[in-house]
């Protein structure tokens, strides 16, 4: 099967993230063990999800990871043009899909070069790594890199992570974390504001210290012009609380994330933010004793990456990829977490990341096209 029939295969699987992915997993793990080629499976504690894992060549060192996830954003109150979960071409060098561009386009791409992957005479060996619930906060990743660390007798040196960069050898990418603060006040008549303690006002004051905050880090100087924003982002996503227009609220929870540039971490700030909600407390304990305020984190730190523009894998994609521009992104992968793992790495894949998590997502032609032929020439370079 040729790339594009094979991401016709993958599109089809509507697994979402968070939910279980044994379907597509096992697709791909039959696709490759008919090839010829050993696969492990890395189960999530439920047995409803697994990562896999493969390598292809010789028990050498100075192997190369590639890495994609299976998992997908859902498509619920999207306004689709087409079915999400059906390849479709429409004849305008589009293929429109969930997937099709994050990022079951860069595995289709490598399970289109592995026929002949299997056959050259490879020097270095090349890995697959698939992982699941990648788009509800990298959850899978961290086993998964830790896995393949301890299981090969000589471990991969470096990582690829097939993200759309439009086949841009990408360097840089921020870390994020994501955080739910629920506020706990006393609930009454509105017109007691002044008696009792309102949890959506006491949040406006928390969302705003944030926006301060981040606000503080720009304007002294904490920037990385590589990204943009060229700063660590504070966002607030979701807020809900209160009953009524003339009830004070009891309760009022919110959403927020932190991405941040190299050098900074997202538990810095919310060491922070936990200083000045003690702060808070303790004042507003004195209008109503049982007032709380409680911080806890949706994800782990999904940690950045940072990876030196001479790093022996930078020169290999720029090679591989036959470009010299190097990038950074501001959206999260599994990056990070596979050089925190001990392999060096890099994100370059097929796509454009503007395509991703909207409804009419589509990957060119041109650029799946793109990627077979990155894989291609990562095998030859292989072979050397």
């Amino acid at each position: 099967m040729n790339a594009q029939e094979i991401l016709s295969k993958l599109v089809a699987f509507p697994v979402l993230g968070g939910e279980s992915n044994l379907s597509i997993i096992h697709w791909i793990q039959e696709y490759i063990e008919n090839l010829g080629v050993e696969t492990f499976l890395v189960p999530h504690p439920d047995g409803m999800k697994a990562s896999l894992h493969c390598r292809i060549g010789p028990d050498e060192s100075g192997g190369i990871i590639l890495s994609g996830h299976t998992d997908v954003v859902p498509v619920e109150g999207q306004e689709w043009h087409t079915d999400p979960f059906v390849l479709t071409d429409k004849g305008d060098d589009l293929l429109y899909g969930r997937g099709s561009c994050d990022m079951k386009g860069f595995i289709a791409c490598c399970l289109a070069a592995l026929p002949e992957m299997v056959k050259a005479d490879l020097k270095k060996p090349i890995y697959f790594a698939f992982s699941y619930d990648e788009e509800v906060g990298c959850l899978a990743a961290p086993e998964l890199a830790a896995t393949i660390f301890n299981h090969y007798t000589h471990r991969p040196q470096f990582a690829i992570i097939g993200e759309p960069t439009m086949m841009i050898p990408t360097v840089g990418q921020k870390g994020i974390c994501i955080y739910e603060t629920t506020v706990s006040g006393s609930e009454g008549h509105s017109s007691r504001i002044k008696q009792e303690v309102s949890a959506i006002h006491e949040t406006m004051r928390l969302i705003l210290w944030l926006e301060n905050k981040m606000d503080t880090l720009l304007s002294a100087g904490h920037t990385d012009n590589r990204f943009t924003p060229n700063h660590t982002s504070i966002h607030i996503g979701k807020i809900t609380g209160g009953i009524a227009p003339n009830v004070i609220a009891q309760a009022c929870t919110f959403i927020w994330d932190v991405r941040t540039i190299p050098g900074e971490k997202p538990e810095d700030i919310a060491a922070d933010f936990a200083v000045f909600c003690e702060e808070r407390t303790e004042e507003l304990k004195k209008v109503y004793p049982d007032f709380k305020i409680q911080t806890l984190h949706r994800n782990p730190v999904v940690p950045g990456l940072n990876t030196d523009n001479d790093a022996e894998i930078v020169q290999i994609v720029k090679t591989v990829a036959q470009n010299d521009t190097l990038d950074a992104v501001s959206y999260a992968s599994e990056a990070g977490q596979f050089q925190e793992a001990g392999f060096s790495s890099i994100i370059c894949g097929p796509g454009d990341i503007a395509q991703a998590h909207r409804a009419n997502e589509f990957i060119s032609k041109r650029q799946l096209q793109m990627g077979v032929d990155f894989v291609h020439r990562l095998t030859a370079y292989c072979c050397q």
